[in-house]
């Protein structure tokens, strides 16, 4: 895992400035602090900060490459997968490769194959940018799922891109303006698509690329789809199925996935919670490793979301080498600020704050590998959230009544999680509904916080956000055809994995709050082989009856300890500040530095009447936990504006980026 940046200008002559690749590089030195490069070819830059993961040697794995016959350049961050066997393929054909990096196979499969057929072939977690000097094209390429990021903006005849925004905003020309609508998505927690807080600013977009090619002097850009989730239409699933087959196909699948990603040149350990997803991921690895396998779990001193205990039984079940990591739930706003830097986008929960402490610790004692069980959820139907859509529109058979009884039961087992996992009330979009049948429960709490943005926005912003609706804005990005005809169930997996996991899990419960601390997480269950084959798992093995993620389950069983076995879904995250007096104390006191009157104003987003009213109905003793929760989210997202507005438009970061690098001693 690294960093990557860099530009191309419209015109082709135009110089391009080293320092200003070099401080690109070292904004993110957190990405990569093993080293850095940059090269220059005919109007465009590309540099690169390196971790090293596999070919330790430094002189041998710095990036970026330029290939032998210099018609290619290329920077690229993550890891891919069977690299080994691909490479000796290549070597057999006649290909000669330079280093043992898992990243040159893309300058020899290219060539051969083009870049559409030659994704086919790349399995794991990436983003790269391909430079093409005899096609003068550009590709900006992204992963399936949107493991690692990859931002990008065009401004003045130059595209600037890279891993995280603070790597663009090194760039002089580009300019640090929070957008109306991304200020709205980041108050109500979900984003659109693609899409960032700030203006002119966008993601590439999850198995998408971005071709660019320079055609009579302009920059010609074009977005292209190469990968989606392959959930089958409704007609083409089979009514009859033998459910063993199912099991035994998952469980060949995710070992499979699991031994691949124990691969690195570096000690390779596990995160561990009480969930039967990251239990799995330690017990296969355990199985399939010859040494103890190092596990790392968080802790909390609040009981009703401490998870560590049920942990510490995988753990010996796995002969594991436990290291549990124990928080005070109050500190985790002392390190709010940090963890906003690194997130580049507003957190709803804190435990955003404990990850990030986790990886440090990580790193601390000597670990920069773990395999997590991010994904596992989306896959199999985890969330409470598909569990109610599959009973209200997946099971016709059902009364009325044992609707009614079923969505009770749910309530109540995630009572903790009300108003943040489950919406307190009902919430219909009429956009949504149009596109998909019903508005998915996953993004119902979400919706319902939208309802209190407005009473919170500042004037000015408002009037900009007149009739905007923020679920139609979602709806309209997402593809129709993958919609159509599909399981209900299917729906809501699909509209989560658009959604709240490339925008909420994979950046700042991952990538972002991991690579702060230069520690890479390998999500086993993302690979895209064991995804294509969940997509195909009937609807009714991934949830059956009220039992959620079944087949997963059951192709584990073996090796699951029985209180986990039967353990439902438990929401993993930190104690919200409601919760603890301290934790509500310490809260209060960053809200009095980047909440205050003074503070709204000179940023100029939110209502200073409107942050203090909705403070005083949070502090209405009547209101429900549920509101309680909900409330407590929108605080923080009333935070993290306010944290982000100080960090990437007050600040003058491309002079940091230069400062970065001097102390580094980094230069050109």
């Amino acid at each position: 895992m690294c960093g990557i940046a860099g530009f191309m200008y419209a015109d082709r002559q135009h110089p391009v400035d080293p320092e200003t690749l070099v401080a690109m590089a070292a904004i993110q030195y957190h990405r990569g602090p093993d080293g850095f490069g940059y090269q220059r070819m005919d109007g465009i830059g590309l540099a690169h900060a390196r971790l090293s993961i596999v070919d330790l040697d430094q002189s041998r794995g710095r990036q970026p490459f330029v290939s032998t016959d210099g018609k290619l350049m290329l920077t690229k961050n993550g890891e891919l997968y069977d690299y080994q066997r691909i490479r000796a393929d290549l070597t057999s054909r006649g290909d000669r490769f330079q280093t043992k990096s898992d990243s040159e196979m893309i300058m020899h499969l290219y060539p051969r194959t083009g870049l559409d057929k030659m994704l086919t072939h790349l399995r794991g977690e990436f983003a790269f940018a391909l430079f093409d000097k005899e096609q003068d094209r550009l590709m900006l390429v992204r992963d399936r799922f949107g493991i690692k990021p990859l931002y990008w903006t065009q401004v003045n005849g130059v595209l600037v891109f890279g891993s995280e925004l603070k790597v663009l905003f090194a760039h002089p020309d580009v300019p640090r303006e929070f957008d109306p609508q991304g200020t709205f998505h980041q108050l109500m927690q979900t984003i659109v698509p693609g899409s960032t807080a700030f203006k002119g600013i966008h993601q590439v977009k999850p198995g998408h690329y971005l071709d660019i090619k320079r055609v009579n002097g302009q920059l010609q850009i074009s977005e292209q789809k190469y990968w989606d989730m392959p959930f089958p239409e409704a007609s083409e699933r089979s009514l009859e199925y033998d459910e063993n087959e199912w099991i035994e196909a998952v469980r060949e699948k995710l070992l499979e996935a699991v031994q691949l990603r124990l691969e690195a040149d570096v000690p390779v350990g596990c995160y561990l919670s009480g969930g039967i997803d990251s239990c799995s991921i330690i017990g296969l690895a355990a199985a399939a490793r010859q040494n103890p396998v190092k596990a790392f779990t968080i802790g909390f001193d609040n009981k009703a979301y401490d998870e560590s205990e049920i942990a510490t039984e995988m753990a010996q079940s796995a002969g594991a080498d436990q290291d549990i990591m124990m928080l005070d739930a109050s500190h985790l706003y002392d390190n709010f600020v940090e963890t906003l830097w690194h997130t580049e986008r507003t957190i709803y929960n804190t435990l955003g704050v404990a990850k990030l402490l986790m990886s440090r610790h990580v790193r601390n004692v000597n670990y920069k590998v773990v395999l997590t069980g991010e994904g596992s959820d989306e896959l199999f139907g985890g969330y409470p959230a598909f569990r109610r859509d599959m009973f209200l529109h997946g099971l016709d058979h059902l009364s009325q009544g044992e609707r009614t009884e079923w969505e009770k039961l749910l309530a109540e087992q995630n009572k903790l999680f009300k108003g943040a996992m489950l919406a307190e009330d009902e919430i219909h979009n009429a956009a949504l509904e149009s596109k998909i049948g019903f508005t998915p429960s996953c993004l119902q709490p979400w919706l319902a916080s939208a309802a209190r943005v407005p009473d919170i926005l500042n004037t000015d912003l408002l009037s900009q956000l007149k009739g905007y609706d923020p679920g139609a804005a979602i709806a309209a990005q997402l593809d129709g055809d993958r919609l159509k005809n599909r399981h209900p169930l299917d729906k809501a997996q699909y509209v989560w994995i658009k959604t709240m996991l490339e925008g909420q899990i994979l950046t700042w419960g991952g990538d972002r709050v991991d690579m702060a601390n230069s520690m890479e997480a390998r999500p086993a269950f993302l690979d895209h082989h064991l995804a294509e084959l969940a997509a195909k798992v009937p609807p009714s093995l991934r949830i059956k009856g009220k039992t959620e993620k079944y087949i997963l389950r059951e192709a584990m069983k073996g090796l699951l300890p029985e209180v986990l076995y039967k353990r439902e879904k438990f929401a993993f995250m930190a104690p919200p500040a409601h919760t603890d007096k301290k934790k509500w104390n310490a809260m209060r006191e960053l809200s009095s530095n980047y909440l205050s009157e003074s503070a709204i104003k000179d940023a100029g987003l939110l209502s200073v009447e409107g942050v203090d009213a909705l403070f005083k109905s949070h502090d209405d003793p009547s209101i429900t936990a549920a509101t309680q929760n909900k409330l407590d989210a929108v605080i923080n997202h009333m935070l993290g504006v306010q944290i982000l507005h100080k960090q990437f438009v007050a600040e003058d970061i491309p002079t940091l980026a230069k400062k970065r690098a001097q102390e580094l001693g980094w230069h050109a």
